[in-house]
């Protein structure tokens, strides 16, 4: 007497659950343009790395000798695999089985998979296609009862958010807890066409206004051109193929949880490479734009810049790169947006990205061109001294490493938050750096109001101000005082910026960060 038939009816289950919803569905699901959960997962991962867990759940049948008569799979995988070697946590929505809904075990496998990541220290990557684990109208008469909301085990999302790197894929369209489950993580993409993003659908929306006109598409309700820009995702991306390919490269500037530090990988740059190009990136002329992305590329590693949030807050870059190897933050100004000024959008894009290196002890590297915050009525009533506050306090909060290189203007409240100036940093100016309180065109009508309205020639004496007071912006007036540290040729910049990443690697100190990072 053996237990093999007890072993074949596990493996009849466990083919029973590989056919998903079934072939109908299944058929369906791929001619929307989505790859099955399966295929999801077996493209994520390192080739047969997949360890399910749980891969005999779901709603069985029994006939009266308590034979099983029919299997439906839980619409939930969980299971751990690698990327590029490295354990990883992955939970995975599979829509073709009942759309993703909260029933057959997929709440108990949700906490599961949270824990596991948490536990274990393990990044935690998240396939979410449907309600992922929500609720549905449905589930009140399968249970045969209504029940007050609750989130079962949503504080261990909270915990992973400070202690493991959490990415979050909307793989279609992803509707109340699915779509809370992409937004709380660290990095968040969705698929351009395919994936849709909101608290509730388009039938709930038009039942709730029940208006002429309020029936709207799923794409116009969230589809990516507004997800993608308003901040509720980092990226947007063409395929899934796309998808995992930036999740395996996300991941691989990070540690796997705050317990450890970021991996250096071997140096094939060259850290004193000269980029002649670098001596005429800024324009002489101060009211001229000028590409900084292209700055960025010179001074890392090559190919290493790996850009997040590129469709939001756009009047600052964030990203990561590689520095002599070493993995580091990357913070830039855009003068193509505002000019650079800080949003309240942009300001709420670099809370979230400091929070995020500060959590995986991110040495970080910063370049300037603030002419401070946005002003006008639009900016007043979106907030933008509030938000900027905010991100002045994550910058002042920040204890990582810090490399600030004033590219061109630092002025105001938001040109102070380059750094915090309550400890140690190490800052560089280019010769095309000018700073104050306020640039001196905007403040003149101002300062000089009294002498203006005497004059005959008010713009004329205007004119004669702003000319008079040029010579004091000098750089070198203020390195004179050594009120900007040292002024640099910029093609000497990545040199002393792989020099900072080898003073920074050492003083990298493991486990949780003073604050954690909110979604």
């Amino acid at each position: 007497m053996t237990w093999q038939p007890e072993l074949d009816e596990l493996k009849k289950r466990q083919q029973l659950a590989r056919q998903m919803g079934g072939p109908e569905k299944v058929a369906r699901h791929v001619a929307n343009g989505k790859l099955p959960v399966r295929e999801r997962i077996a493209a994520l991962l390192d080739a047969g790395s997949f360890r399910e867990i749980g891969s005999a759940s779901g709603f069985a049948a029994y006939d009266v000798d308590n034979s099983l008569t029919s299997f439906t799979p839980t619409n939930q995988l969980i299971g751990r695999g690698t990327i590029e070697g490295r354990t990883v946590a992955v939970s995975a929505d599979d829509f073709t089985v009942r759309g993703g809904a909260n029933d057959g075990g997929v709440r108990e496998k949700l906490v599961y998979v949270e824990k596991m990541a948490l536990q274990l220290r393990i990044p935690l990557v998240r396939l979410v296609d449907g309600t992922g684990g929500g609720g549905s109208v449905k589930t009140i008469e399968v249970i045969g009862r209504a029940y007050v909301p609750e989130v079962h085990g949503w504080e261990y999302a909270v915990m992973n958010l400070a202690t493991v790197p959490v990415v979050g894929l909307a793989l279609g369209s992803v509707a109340g807890l699915g779509a809370a489950r992409v937004a709380s993580s660290h990095y968040s993409l969705m698929v351009q066409g395919t994936s849709q993003i909101f608290a509730a659908g388009p039938p709930v929306v038009a039942r709730a206004f029940a208006k002429p006109g309020q029936n709207v598409t799923k794409e116009e309700l969230g589809g990516s051109d507004i997800h993608g820009r308003n901040g509720t995702v980092d990226d947007v991306v063409e395929s899934e193929t796309e998808a995992f390919a930036r999740t395996r490269r996300f991941l691989s500037y990070l540690p796997s949880s705050v317990y450890e530090l970021p991996a250096r990988t071997t140096p094939t740059d060259d850290p004193k490479r000269r980029e002649e190009k670098l001596l005429s990136a800024v324009p002489r002329d101060p009211k001229k734009v000028y590409q900084m992305r292209p700055i960025v590329n010179a001074l890392v590693d090559q190919d290493s810049f790996f850009e997040i949030g590129k469709m939001w807050g756009r009047a600052i870059i964030t990203g990561f790169a590689r520095l002599d190897g070493w993995p580091v933050a990357v913070v830039a100004s855009d003068p193509y947006h505002y000019g650079g000024g800080w949003t309240a959008r942009a300001s709420e894009k670099l809370v979230r990205f400091v929070d995020m290196v500060q959590t995986f002890h991110l040495p970080v590297v910063h370049l300037v061109d603030i002419p401070g915050f946005q002003i006008g009525v639009e900016a007043e009533e979106a907030a933008t001294i509030r938000y900027g506050a905010r991100a002045m306090a994550a910058v002042y909060q920040a204890t990582v490493p810090w490399c600030s290189i004033l590219v061109r203007r630092v002025f105001g409240v938001a040109g102070a938050a380059h750094q915090s100036t309550g400890r140690f940093n190490i800052r560089y100016a280019w010769p095309s750096g000018e700073w104050g309180s306020l640039p001196i065109a905007g403040g003149l009508e101002a300062a000089y109001k009294g002498e203006l309205e005497a004059s005959a020639d008010p713009a004329a004496k205007l004119a004669e101000i702003e000319t008079r007071l040029k010579q004091f912006t000098s750089p070198f007036r203020t390195a004179e005082q050594f009120l900007v540290e040292e002024i640099i040729d910029p093609r000497e910049t990545r040199e002393l910026l792989c020099e900072f990443a080898n003073l920074a690697a050492p003083l990298r100190v493991v486990g949780p960060s003073t604050f954690g990072m909110r979604p």
